[in-house]
């Protein structure tokens, strides 16, 4: 058992904590890095003493996060609340002065969506490219990742590492491991399918990923620099678009189409369906439109009208 007294403690269990995360609650490859950073600042603040913080060390220390983004906070503090309650689990300390840490509340900011003009734009866009002469290959990987980006919903890091043959052309779905190691079976479109099969064509077949760059994958960042490239030329300023936006476009648009919202919990991977409910932010004329229209005292409304127009007219 490591002494949190030790020189090197900290660096030490965090490994640990994070061995623990991976091994056994599944956590995500970028959930894992943000926790290293966020534990190994803390650790920095405390000159080496976190897993020997008390509550009062805690207050002080979040009090450095007063400028902050209020997600940032709560992400800083889970991690935190994790790492202690591992330690007092473990038997590394005593008690878990995790309570003093703040509890930043549930609320969401509403996500970035574009409209359905913006996303035929940025098609249009496409369709030019792949209908010039000579056809640059770039284009056929560009209309790929956004047919896969708005008409499946995919995370940025699913999408840019998916197997060279995760996409099949005779099957309109395919299997996805996401968050946490969870599987999920994601839609595919005949239009995404089509796009897919015209950029794999240009894939060797010996490369494992769909979208090869170098000795890996596409990274994260080329995708979003491809994407704010694409909106730049339809006018969508930088920060109005990148691969989440098009994940939230999608399931905004499905669920204003009428879908369910299980459902669209399920193709987008989320474990809770409190996170799938921020797509209910629905403008508020729509809202009205759909009082007016499906309300049953709307449709005792119009039969009234229809019958009143009826008699004026005899």
């Amino acid at each position: 058992m490591t002494d949190p007294a030790q020189p090197g403690a900290d660096r030490a269990l965090i490994e640990r904590f994070l061995e623990m995360m991976a091994a056994e609650r599944g956590a995500a490859r970028n959930t894992l890095a943000a926790y290293r950073s966020d534990l190994a600042l803390a650790s920095d603040i405390l000159k080496g003493a976190l897993v020997a913080a008390t509550a009062d060390d805690l207050t002080r220390l979040s009090a450095t996060w007063s400028d902050l983004a209020h997600a940032t906070v709560a992400r800083k503090s889970a991690a935190l609340r994790r790492f202690f309650a591992f330690l007092a689990d473990e038997g590394h300390r005593p008690d878990d002065p995790g309570a003093a840490l703040p509890r930043p509340g549930t609320r969401r900011p509403l996500p970035k969506v574009l409209s359905l003009a913006d996303v035929d734009r940025l098609f249009a866009v496409i369709a030019e490219r792949l209908a010039a002469e000579p056809l640059d290959i770039r284009d056929l990987r560009l209309a790929a990742l956004v047919e896969l980006l708005y008409g499946s919903g995919l995370r940025a890091t699913e999408l840019v590492s998916l197997p060279r043959n995760a996409v099949a052309p005779d099957r309109p779905y395919c299997i996805l491991r996401g968050k946490g190691g969870r599987e999920r079976m994601v839609p595919i479109s005949d239009r995404a399918r089509a796009a897919v099969a015209a950029w794999r064509a240009c894939v060797p077949a010996d490369q494992p990923w769909l979208f090869p760059s170098g000795k890996s994958f596409l990274s994260r960042v080329r995708l979003f620099q491809v994407l704010r490239a694409l909106g730049a030329e339809v006018g969508i300023p930088p920060d109005r678009i990148s691969p989440h936006v098009l994940r939230h476009a999608f399931a905004t648009h499905l669920l204003a189409g009428g879908a369910d919202l299980r459902a669209l919990q399920t193709m987008l991977g989320h474990a809770d369906i409190a996170t799938t409910e921020i797509y209910t932010h629905v403008d508020a004329s729509r809202l009205v439109t759909l009082v007016n229209e499906r309300h049953p005292l709307a449709e005792a409304r119009a039969r009234a009208d229809e019958k009143q127009a009826t008699v004026k007219r005899a």
